[in-house]
């Protein structure tokens, strides 16, 4: 009989891991881990726990990603559900994280542990590299796990993230790439004065609506091959102006650009700035980019996810890249990675949940992808 997830789900459920906290997660996953053979690194950076456990020493090497923090419940109060209880009610597994992730995660252990049951001697290794830290800044987590794994020759051939990619059935998304995310504070500084008497005055409010309007009035691009438009967004414009006959000192807006492969957040830094410089007034101007654009070319390993997908759910998946960013642009630096996982419907709602019998097939898809790409 296949190995149940279930009760790994629960129990990862039930440590209340709300980043940055753990709770016992990793230890849960240890536990789990070590019977099946695999050597186990707690890896611990700032306040974050992080692990990573690997079984075999050949290629080819798939490693399994995801994450054991959770985002907060919001109002306790309007679930109908302990959010952290793991309770199974009318065939669904309701707690913080039974979507977003730790119900892959467990999915991913019973299918190895099914794998390993039917072929013990199978070659190749399986890797695990979980964090605690993929909900909060993502400093101290993937990032820093990755920089450990390529100083001690760890690196896969391959890695699988276990995000909630499904939009209506399981397996119906395979994702191979992700945009780019930038934030940036814009601040334009002028000359205060009185209203009636402007030419006393330099208005920075006029000067910022001509930024806005310059940045917004075409479109970054018209999309590639796997990738929608670019899109700019303003987010917030704020004067903090009080009075109604006082042009004010300085004027402020912020803005997302969620980018393609077109752009780097380098490329669309200095665009921000031509725009800021083209009205010759004095600002400042405070970039973020919490992850570039990737892309994983179609080839042997996305290959192998879709024919995982069609042998175990009939799905013929789409490859897309859409939605905002995961821990997968990280990986992406080191080696192919694409993302498979559970229908995303809850994640990150009140009464989180997911089918008991999705969980069970979706460890029965990645027990398939296992054999596709270890062969």
């Amino acid at each position: 009989m296949a190995t149940d997830p279930l009760p790994l789900a629960q129990a990862l459920i039930r440590c209340r891991s709300v980043t940055p906290a753990d709770d016992g997660a990793m230890a849960v996953l240890e536990a789990a881990l070590a019977p099946l053979g695999f050597t186990c690194h707690r890896l611990r950076f700032g306040e974050i726990e992080n692990l990573f456990a690997r079984r075999g020493e050949s290629g080819p090497h798939l490693c399994f990603a995801g994450h054991t923090d959770v985002v907060p419940v919001g109002e306790a109060g309007a679930w109908t559900a302990d959010p952290f209880g793991g309770e199974v009610r009318d065939g669904l597994l309701y707690g913080r994280g039974a979507t977003d992730m730790k119900g892959a995660i467990a999915a991913f252990v019973a299918a190895v542990q099914d794998f390993l049951s039917a072929r013990p001697g199978a070659a190749g290794s399986l890797s695990l590299l979980i964090t605690g830290d993929e909900e909060g800044p993502a400093v101290d987590g993937t990032v820093r796990v990755l920089e450990w794994m390529a100083a001690q020759g760890q690196i896969p051939d391959m890695c699988l993230v276990g995000e909630p990619t499904s939009r209506v059935r399981l397996g119906d998304v395979v994702k191979i790439g992700r945009r780019g995310s930038l934030n940036a504070a814009i601040t334009l500084y002028g000359v205060q004065g009185h209203v009636a008497y402007p030419q006393r005055a330099d208005n920075p409010v006029h000067r910022l609506v001509r930024v806005l309007h310059r940045l917004t009035a075409r479109p970054l691009d018209e999309g590639t091959e796997w990738f929608e438009p670019s899109s700019l967004q303003v987010t917030s414009v704020d004067v903090g102006n009080a009075a109604t006959n006082v042009i004010p000192a300085a004027a402020r807006a912020r803005l997302n650009i969620r980018f393609n492969d077109r752009h780097t957040g380098e490329s669309l830094t200095r665009m921000l700035r031509a725009a800021l410089e083209a009205e010759g007034a004095r600002f400042d101007l405070d970039v973020s980019i919490s992850g570039e654009a990737f892309l994983t070319q179609p080839g042997p390993f996305v290959e192998a996810l879709k024919r995982a997908v069609r042998r175990t759910t009939g799905e013929e998946p789409v490859l897309d890249t859409g939605g905002g960013t995961s821990d997968a642009r990280f990986i992406a630096r080191y080696c192919p990675v694409a993302e498979l996982g559970a229908v995303g419907t809850t994640m990150h709602k009140v009464d989180e949940c997911t089918p008991v019998e999705e969980l069970r097939a979706l460890a029965g898809l990645y027990r398939a992808v296992i054999e596709e790409a270890l062969g």
